[in-house]
């Protein structure tokens, strides 16, 4: 290299030198690039997790307000068979109980729900 003039030196050196910065700064941006996609998909994650639970809080309020439902036209049905006389009082007895523990089910699903929308 000493048939190579001291400015064209100075020129390789500063090309390579440019070339490095260029790559380093093309390291950090990718970096803070992907940094910035995990911390978006993390809170859009996190977003649709909730409202997930949300969800699944309310459809299981739902089922739980079908089966109380269906527990109170049981009762009913046992309150008329016991009226008339055919069965003793125990199973319209179970069936309230039943009716009214569905109920509470349903109805604490969707305060839970209501409360947890309310939290944010």
């Amino acid at each position: 290299m000493s048939g190579i003039s001291g400015a064209r030196k100075l020129g390789v050196v500063a090309r390579v030198a440019a070339r490095q910065a260029g790559q380093m700064r093309w390291n950090q941006s990718a970096w803070k690039t992907l940094r910035a996609a995990w911390s978006g998909a993390r809170i859009t994650l996190e977003h649709f997790a909730r409202v997930l639970r949300l969800l699944w809080l309310q459809i299981v309020g739902v089922f739980f307000l079908f089966f109380a439902a269906a527990g109170a036209v049981a009762a009913r049905r046992e309150y008329l068979h016991w009226q008339a006389g055919t069965v003793g009082p125990g199973k319209m007895a179970r069936a309230v109980g039943f009716a009214l523990v569905f109920v509470w089910f349903g109805v604490t699903s969707f305060w839970r729900a209501g409360r947890k929308s309310s939290a944010r």
